[in-house]
């Protein structure tokens, strides 16, 4: 017993320690040497800040299409290049009015035509109805004269008052024809009569469709703007592949009526596209004003406003790990320099917090998937939950500490392997 006395003191001193550094580890944490850097909670004024990129397009423009007349391809005889200035009222594109043209001759000849045709048809509808007047004047007179002869039948013999009667039947008979016949001709005139007014008619709207569809060859350009000529697809003949490049519309191509050969784009509404990630989806707001730099125009700066966010992600694709938000920003005063397309740089100025607690990034780290800072109690740091509210260049805007806490800038707990290395996580600014 007495040569296993100190084996077992030595024993029980070294379990005893292990214990007690265990429960003090969460607790309340010694530190190793007074080399720990700290850093203060401050209390700051912060303006938030969302960096992305965008696009710029324009929100007014003008299709210039082929006019939708009957028949086969139209050919361009006059058309303005890709980024030639344009005001309202002249001319983007012109087709070919030949065809157009010949059908307004064809048209114009069916119409007097058909103006002669009324011409004859009143004429020969005037004489039918004189000599149908005539033949009834001499139908009426026989009927009269008979209804004289048969009222001398009392004096007369039998047979020749049987021959009176039978005169008057047939007179009667003739003179119900032809009225009969007169009614027919009139039906018969004047159908003719209409027949040639359709005729008249049709011409008329041949006429004016031709006229229209000639007027519809120059394209003109309802606003001011720049003209920017689209790929003729009739180029390729139907076949498209991979990678495959399509010529733009120019002078003496065909295309289809209905087509779109350009368009004129105002640069007076211009606007960006943007985009933000999930995280950042809760600081941008309508309303909010925006700085620009366009790369394109290097050393300008525009000013914005944010005028609409959407409410789901901009990619639904199931493969796709990007969750984005689109971002619509209206520009205050575009500049005449600036085109669709052009890449530009935006900064959103989102909420001013007043009075915010900011702590360096370095100070937060991820336990279990939650932000803790180590607090300095005494001689010793204190792992304490918190709530970031955003990030910022190198900081962190913070909810859980007071002003003026001193939290650790490294691991108190790894800081003599020296291995540690701080994790800031949160949501905000990059």
């Amino acid at each position: 017993m007495k040569r296993n006395g100190p084996v077992l003191l030595i024993a029980l001193s070294l379990s005893l320690g292990t214990a007690l550094a265990a429960c003090s580890s969460r607790e309340g944490l010694q530190a190793a040497s007074r080399d720990i850097p700290v850093a203060r909670v401050k209390q700051v004024d912060f303006q938030l800040q969302v960096d992305t990129t965008g696009e710029l397009r324009t929100t007014r423009t003008a299709p210039a299409v082929a006019p939708p007349v009957a028949g086969g391809t139209l050919q361009i005889v006059h058309l303005l290049k890709t980024g030639a200035p344009i005001k309202a009222g002249d001319v983007v594109v012109a087709f070919d009015p030949s065809e157009q043209e010949y059908k307004l001759a064809q048209s114009r000849s069916d119409f007097a035509q058909a103006q002669q045709e009324i011409v004859k048809a009143r004429d020969d509808a005037a004489v039918q109805t004189a000599q149908d007047q005539t033949a009834l004047l001499k139908a009426k007179f026989d009927v009269r004269q008979a209804e004289l002869d048969v009222s001398k039948n009392p004096i007369l013999s039998t047979i020749d008052g049987k021959k009176n009667l039978l005169t008057l039947q047939e007179a009667k008979r003739a003179l119900a024809q032809l009225q009969q016949d007169i009614q027919s001709h009139g039906a018969s005139n004047q159908a003719g009569i209409d027949v040639a007014e359709e005729k008249k008619r049709k011409a008329q709207l041949a006429i004016a469709q031709a006229e229209k569809n000639i007027q519809n060859m120059q394209v003109r350009s309802p606003i001011d703007g720049l003209v920017v000529v689209r790929e003729n697809e009739n180029a390729s003949g139907g076949f498209f592949w991979g990678g495959m490049t399509l010529p733009p519309y120019q002078e003496g191509d065909q295309t289809y009526p209905g087509s779109v050969v350009a368009e004129v784009i105002d640069l007076g509404h211009m606007e960006i596209n943007a985009k933000v990630k999930e995280s950042e989806r809760a600081s941008v707001k309508q309303g909010q004003t925006a700085e620009v730099r366009v790369d394109a125009l290097p050393g300008s700066t525009f000013h914005a406003k944010v005028e609409s966010v959407a409410g789901m992600v901009s990619n639904m694709w199931f493969d796709d790990p990007s969750h984005n938000f689109d971002v619509t920003l209206a520009l205050d005063h575009p500049d005449p320099n600036l085109r669709p397309g052009f890449s530009a740089h935006v900064v959103i100025f989102g909420d001013h917090l007043d009075r915010a607690l900011s702590i360096p990034q370095q100070a937060v780290f991820h336990m279990e998937s939650k932000p803790e800072v180590y607090v300095k109690t005494g001689d010793g740091f204190q792992p304490r939950q918190i709530t970031i509210r955003y990030l910022t260049e190198g900081g962190a805007i913070v909810e859980g500490l007071k002003v003026g806490t001193e939290v650790a800038l490294v691991n108190p707990e790894q800081s003599r392997s020296g291995s540690e290395k701080p994790v800031a996580g949160g949501v905000g600014l990059r």
